[in-house]
C-alpha cells in the first residue's frame, strides 16, 4: 500500500485532535508515501505515522522536503506549547501527536526527486512530480503501474495551483491518465485576476493608511506570505502604496522566505519583478521581526502599518496578540487572504462575528474586515475545468474523476459541472474504497 499524503485536520480542538489520533491503515502496511507539498493538511502527520514505527522512504520535491523541515517542527512546538497551556489552565490535556525528534526522524526519510524524473516507489509502482503551481515545491503526482499487458496511470493533482500567479509557475499537464484525484477547494466559484488582487491590495494599504490604522494579515507562512510581500513589492515601486512599514512578524514565514530565495530553480520567469530583481523578498519597507521583545513592541509602536504574521486561519502565532490587539480599534483593517476552514478564528473573523474569543478572552471585532479570496494558491472552478481538459486532451480519453480535499458545496458544485461535461465523477467520503 502507498499513501498519497498523510495531513493535519483543523479546527476543533478535541474534534480535530480525536480525527488525527486515527490513522487511515496501519503503519505495517505502507509501504512508502509520496508527498505533493508541504502545507500541514497534507504533511503534518507523516511524525506521527513515523513516531508509530513508519520507517519507510517519503517521497517529495527538494522544496518540499525543506519547507516540511520547518513547517513540521514549527506543528510539533505549537502542541507541545496547546499542551501545557491546557495543563496551566487545568483544562483536559491533550498529548502532542509527535515531538522535534520524530520530525527530524521524518526529514530523514524523505527522499528528494526533481519535477519530470521517474522513480520508483515500489517494485510495482513507478512515480513523478509535474509543477502543481501551488506553493514552491508543490507536485502533481503522476503513479504509473502494469495491469497485465496494459500500462495504467492514476494521477493526483495535489492541491492544484492557479494559472498567472506571481512567483510560482503554472501548473504543469500529465498526459495518458486513467484515473484523476483531484482537488475541489474552490470548486464552486471564480477567483478575481491576480492583478486585480493586487490593484485592490493597494487600495486597501492606502485607504487605512489614511486613517491611522494598521493592516492585519493572518497569512500562512508558505506561499501566501512570500505572495503579499511580493505584490507590495511590485506596489512600491510603482509608487501605488505609502511608505509605511511592513512587518513580517513570524519565525516560520522568515524561514520560510529565506527557503524561497534558495530555490529559485522553480520561479515564474515571465513575472517581471523576478527578471529584474534577485532581492524579491528585500526592499526598504520590509521588517522582519524574529524576537518576541520585538513582536511585542508592534502593539506599542504608533502610526500605519502592515502586519503579516502566521496562522493563516490565525489559529495560532503571533497574529492572535495583534488581533487581541488590534481588532476592537475602527481604523484598523484585518485582511484574510486565504481559505479559512469551518470552526476557526479566521472563519468567525470573515463571518465578522461581533465577538472573537482570543486567549480565552471576548474581543469585540470592530475594525474592517476584507476578504480577498483571490490570493488563494488553490485553482477556482474555472481553472480547475481547464487543467482537467488539458489533461483529458493529452490523454485522447476521459479520465474518472475522484473529487477530494474540499467541503461539500464546493464538491458538489463541480462535480455537477464536470458531470455535465462528460465526466464520470464520484465524491468519496472518509472510509470509502474507490476502485480505479
Amino acid at each position: 500500500m502507498v499513501a498519497l499524503d498523510c495531513g493535519l485536520f483543523q479546527g476543533r480542538r478535541v474534534e480535530s485532535h480525536s480525527k488525527n489520533l486515527a490513522l487511515p491503515a496501519p503503519v505495517e502496511s505502507l509501504g512508502a508515501i509520496v508527498l505533493s507539498h508541504a502545507h500541514v493538511d497534507h504533511s503534518g502527520r507523516l511524525p506521527y505515522l513515523v513516531r508509530n514505527g513508519f520507517r519507510k522512504t517519503i517521497w517529495a520535491t527538494s522544496a518540499t522536503r525543506d519547507l516540511c523541515a520547518l513547517m513540521l517542527a514549527d506543528s510539533a512546538h505549537i502542541q507541545q506549547r496547546d499542551a501545557e497551556h491546557l495543563t496551566r489552565h487545568h483544562k483536559t490535556f491533550i498529548e502532542p501527536l509527535y515531538t522535534q525528534e520524530d520530525v527530524d526522524l521524518t526529514i530523514d526519510l524523505m527522499n528528494t526527486v526533481p519535477y519530470g524524473r521517474t522513480f520508483q516507489v515500489t517494485s510495482e509502482l513507478d512515480g513523478c512530480f509535474l509543477d502543481a503551481g501551488h506553493i514552491l515545491g508543490s507536485a502533481i503526482v503522476v503513479a504509473d503501474w502494469r495491469e497485465g499487458q496494459r500500462r495504467r496511470r492514476l494521477v493526483f493533482s495535489g492541491d492544484l495551483g492557479r494559472y498567472e500567479q506571481p512567483i510560482v509557475r503554472d501548473p504543469q499537464v500529465p498526459t495518458d491518465a486513467d484515473h484523476v484525484i483531484m482537488d475541489s477547494t474552490y470548486g464552486d466559484r471564480l477567483h478575481p485576476r491576480s492583478e486585480d488582487m493586487r490593484q485592490e491590495l493597494g487600495g486597501i494599504v492606502r485607504n487605512t493608511a489614511s486613517r491611522g490604522g494598521r493592516i492585519l494579515i493572518p497569512a500562512f507562512a508558505v506561499g501566501r506570505t512570500q505572495e503579499i510581500i511580493y505584490d507590495l513589492h511590485v506596489l512600491y515601486r510603482a509608487g501605488e502604496i505609502p511608505a509605511i512599514p511592513i512587518y513580517v512578524d513570524s519565525p516560520l514565514a522568515i524561514d520560510v522566505t529565506g527557503v524561497f530565495a534558495t530555490h529559485p530553480e522553480v520561479f515564474d520567469r515571465s513575472e517581471a519583478l523576478i527578471r529584474t530583481t534577485n532581492h524579491l523578498f528585500d526592499f526598504r519597507l520590509v521588517q522582519y521581526t524574529r524576537d518576541v521583545s520585538q513582536s511585542k513592541a508592534l502593539n506599542q509602536a504608533r502610526g500605519p502599518m502592515v502586519i503579516i504574521a502566521a496562522s493563516g486561519m490565525a489559529e495560532s502565532g503571533r497574529i492572535l496578540h495583534h488581533l487581541a490587539h488590534g481588532a476592537g480599534d475602527p481604523r484598523n483593517t484585518i485582511l484574510i487572504v486565504g481559505f479559512q476552514a469551518e470552526h476557526t478564528l479566521g472563519r468567525r473573523i470573515t463571518e465578522r462575528r461581533e465577538l472573537l474569543r482570543i486567549f480565552d478572552e471576548q474581543v469585540p471585532l470592530r475594525a474592517e474586515v476584507r476578504v480577498l479570496t483571490g490570493y488563494s494558491a488553490h485553482a477556482d472552478e474555472r481553472e480547475l475545468v481547464r487543467w482537467l481538459d488539458e489533461v483529458t486532451a493529452a490523454a485522447k480519453h476521459r479520465p474518472q474523476v475522484t473529487l477530494v480535499h474540499g467541503e461539500a458545496q464546493a464538491q458538489d458544485a463541480l462535480a455537477a459541472k464536470l458531470m455535465g461535461l462528460g465526466y464520470r465523477t464520484n465524491i468519496p467520503s472518509l472510509g470509502d474504497h474507490v476502485s480505479i
